[in-house]
């Protein structure tokens, strides 16, 4: 395989499963669409907020057109708060109250033709995380070099499947990528965000942390059978294709979230706690 094509698989794949594993996350926004007398309008439903604001969202809708938010916190039994939405110009405007680190509210969008209207049209209910911000100078380093692990990752698999190749030099760019990104700059991320370093296997249940362990050890294993010299073809494409996989797992999925249980019950001093 040319070197040109040999890059060119690495890197399309790698986007590939990035994409598809960002897309798919709980944390990405819900598009949806609503509309009344034949005019639909498409929006986003957020699902990932920072705790310095309240959550913002904003629907595209002319007057005489009107709404409404009601949400409550996750997994509690709290009643629900409806909140009105706010006209600015052409869109309406409605605002989650910002929670804790890791705290989730639960929210359905309705909206009606106008205020004297029986039709009501309602949104299916999503879940929005908040999160402490994380600065830019840890962020950007830990994507990036989580994507390049992600890009050996492939190449790896890819080599070995190439007689002409030694897969062994890409194993250990896999290796010492995925140890910086997943072990070293990942934790230090979550901690900003979320207050914990570490909320996967064998401490929590978070896929993200738990996925990158899975795949530092098949990693490790295939280094390990290739230290005599060997190529390990077969160890390095199973390490390859399980790294595939387990990427192919939604970002976020099972991540960190607050224990209201913990807080006092009241949902608008939980607001205010931040």
């Amino acid at each position: 395989m040319k070197k040109g094509l040999f890059w060119f698989l690495a890197v399309v794949i790698t986007l590939a499963s990035a994409y598809y594993q960002r897309r798919t996350g709980p944390t990405y926004p819900l598009r949806v669409e609503a509309g009344f007398g034949g005019a639909t309008e498409a929006f986003e439903l957020p699902r990932s907020a920072e705790t310095t604001a309240d959550a913002e969202l904003t629907v595209p809708a002319p007057a005489p057109v009107e709404g409404w938010l009601e949400w409550k916190r996750y997994k509690t039994p709290d009643d629900w708060t409806r909140e009105p939405l706010v006209r600015e110009d052409d869109r309406l405007v409605g605002r989650l109250p910002r929670q804790p680190s890791a705290g989730k509210l639960v929210y359905s969008l309705h909206l009606r033709p106008g205020p004297n209207s029986s039709l009501i049209v309602s949104t299916d209910q999503a879940v929005i995380r908040f999160k402490d911000p994380v600065p830019a100078w840890l962020l950007i380093p830990h994507v990036i070099v989580i994507f390049a692990g992600m890009l050996f990752a492939t190449a790896s698999g890819l080599a070995a499947l190439d007689k002409t190749r030694d897969p062994r030099r890409f194993v250990l760019w896999t290796v010492g990528l995925l140890f910086v990104g997943g072990f070293v700059l990942g934790p230090l991320v979550q901690k900003f965000a979320f207050g914990v370093a570490w909320a996967g296997f064998p401490v929590g249940s978070d896929l993200t942390d738990t996925k990158t362990l899975v795949a530092f050890f098949f990693w490790i294993v295939a280094a390990a059978a290739g230290r005599k010299g060997k190529p390990a073809r077969p160890f390095v494409l199973a390490a390859s294709l399980v790294t595939l996989l387990i990427f192919l797992i939604p970002h976020s999925l099972r991540g960190s979230e607050l224990d209201y249980s913990k807080l006092p019950q009241d949902p608008a001093v939980t607001a205010a706690l931040k």
